[in-house]
């Protein structure tokens, strides 16, 4: 065989190989069996501190940011905003359930203010993409700020009409 024949048999195979997908749902169910059935433990919510929530995209991405933080005491990965009781992974991914992908915020407010961990949120997130968050797109990567009470719910609204400005 020729070295021309032999490259171009190479190259056949490597495309052939490169063009067979995984399916959706068997890419969902493979990331599925990597999240375990039952959510991880809560902090317990001592007096004192308090819970901030955001959803920015990914919520493991969305964790670091505010993990190195003074002050935020621990970060947990979770769906909120849906209409189905604790849904899985895959109830999720395929998008019919309304959640976001969220962070849970347990922080001390003596140490850092919910202005701050605002902050961070919007540095973590493109405010003009309505569809997800850089890579990653669809329902449950929607940005949003879910707050506890209405002096959360006053700051979030200024800091986002301060963002628009910008």
């Amino acid at each position: 065989m020729s070295l021309h024949k032999l490259f171009v048999t190479g190259l056949v195979l490597l495309a052939a190989a490169c063009s067979t997908g995984v399916p959706a749902d068997a890419q969902a169910e493979k990331t599925a069996a990597l999240v375990p059935d039952q959510p991880a433990p809560i902090p317990e919510q001592k007096e004192g501190l308090a819970t901030a929530i955001f959803a920015g995209g990914c919520f493991w991405c969305m964790e670091s940011p505010y993990d190195i933080l003074e002050g935020v005491l621990a970060t947990t990965s979770g769906y909120t905003g849906g209409h189905v009781k604790n849904p899985t992974y895959k109830q999720v991914s395929y998008e019919n359930t309304g959640h976001f992908e969220a962070v849970r915020i347990l922080y001390d407010p003596a140490k850092i203010s919910y202005e701050t961990l605002l902050d961070v949120f919007w540095r973590n997130i493109d405010p003009l993409d309505a569809r997800g968050q850089f890579c990653d797109k669809g329902d449950s990567y929607r940005s949003a700020i879910f707050y506890q009470n209405a002096a959360e719910q006053a700051l979030a609204e200024q800091s986002k009409q301060a963002v628009a400005k910008r």
